[in-house]
């Protein structure tokens, strides 16, 4: 099967990144609890297992697990197996853990899905959920860029080379009839790869005219007086992309499907109780933000960022096929094999049993 191939060394350097937090994983790091929440009086193991190592990134866009995390949703589907947890800050980081075994189950981005699949011959991991949409903007600097054509000859940062937010704009740039070479960033435009937590302050420095980047980052922008310029969730059908997926490592997912149950029976009850309650939702997030990082966001970088995240228990297959094509079109990937990327039985068993629609895997679900 072919494997990613300028990528390849990206990636590879990208997996050594350091994990933000180590939660509970026995990553390198010391264990912490399920951030305690108490699990209840008589309750018992699911499928004898001891504890179920969850990762996921300190970022809105993985909201389902910051507020099932906090409000105990895991905790209680899991009965006497421990939550634990793992906080990244790199996608390849999150699945250098899942194939070493360190975590179980996954909130990631649709780009790393991609390549941990393809890198590993489809091998190594499922989908096995949807968690959001949307979220991801264009955001300039309004002194130097006033309308869509003005973005060509400008400086624009993207958070990593080959990442989701990377691939789009590149997508969107070759769209425009303008070339970019995507390895160096060099074209017509100018694509500064700049990691999220720095790309505010290369744009106050002025070193960026703008960025194509996810929530908070966007928004965070928009604070220190830039303006959206364009919400990708305007250029797919239905205004619907995926941006946050849940994956299980294959072993774990043939190991121990009730435990892969309980989790997403988490993540669907999670969802629909932040749509029921969504400024209580948006408090715990913020709540588990601070505990992971460090730090809560200020209200007018979480208020915009929360609203322009659509929750959603779909993986929105279709969608992470075509980044896929994105990928392969601007040179970053060989065309990948995605047939069997995708597991949502047990996802539509747990939407069954709650009467909702079953979700669709584009025709690329495990045989």
């Amino acid at each position: 099967m072919p494997a990613t191939k300028p990528l390849r060394r990206t990636l590879a350097a990208l997996a050594a990144l350091p994990l933000l937090v180590l939660a509970g994983c026995g990553y390198g790091s010391q264990a912490k609890d399920d951030g305690g929440v108490e699990i209840a009086a008589g309750a018992e193991k699911i499928d004898g297992l001891d504890s179920v190592r969850i990762g996921y990134f300190g970022n809105v866009t993985h909201a389902t697990a910051l507020v099932g995390k906090e409000k105990g949703f895991f905790q209680k589907e899991l009965g006497a197996t421990e939550a634990k947890y793992a906080v990244f800050n790199a996608g390849p980081s999150e699945i250098e853990a899942l194939n070493s075994g360190s975590i179980d189950i996954g909130w990631i981005g649709p780009s790393p899905a991609i390549n941990g699949y393809a890198k590993s011959d489809g091998k190594n991991l499922r989908i096995i959920g949807g968690s959001a949409s949307g979220g991801v903007k264009l955001v300039v600097n309004p002194e130097k860029i006033e309308s869509l054509k003005d973005v060509k000859g400008k400086r624009i940062a993207t958070p990593q080379l080959g990442n989701t937010q990377d691939v789009a704009f590149l997508n969107w740039v070759a769209e425009q009839g303008w070339k970019v070479d995507a390895q160096s960033g060099k074209g017509d435009v100018t694509v500064v790869r700049s990691d999220n937590k720095v790309t505010p302050d290369a744009y106050k420095a002025g070193s960026v005219d703008g960025a194509w980047v996810p929530e908070p980052t966007a928004s965070r922008l928009v604070a220190e007086g830039g303006k959206v310029l364009l919400d990708e969730s305007t250029l797919w059908p239905d205004e619907k992309f995926v941006i946050t997926n849940i994956i299980v490592s294959q072993k774990f997912l043939e190991e121990h499907p009730k435990a892969v149950e309980a989790v997403l029976k988490a993540s669907v009850d999670t969802n629909e109780w932040i749509r029921a309650n969504p400024d209580e939702a948006k408090a715990a997030a913020n709540g588990q933000l601070e505990e992971d990082t460090g730090k809560a966001l200020p209200a007018d970088v979480l208020d915009p960022a929360w609203k322009s995240i659509r929750l959603t228990d779909d993986p929105l297959a279709a969608t992470l096929e075509a980044q896929a094509d994105h990928a392969v079109k601007a040179g970053l990937l060989e065309q990948p094999d995605l047939n069997g990327i995708y597991d949502l039985t047990l996802l539509n068993k747990v939407l069954q049993a709650k009467g909702e629609p079953a979700v669709d895997d584009a025709g690329l679900g495990a045989q």
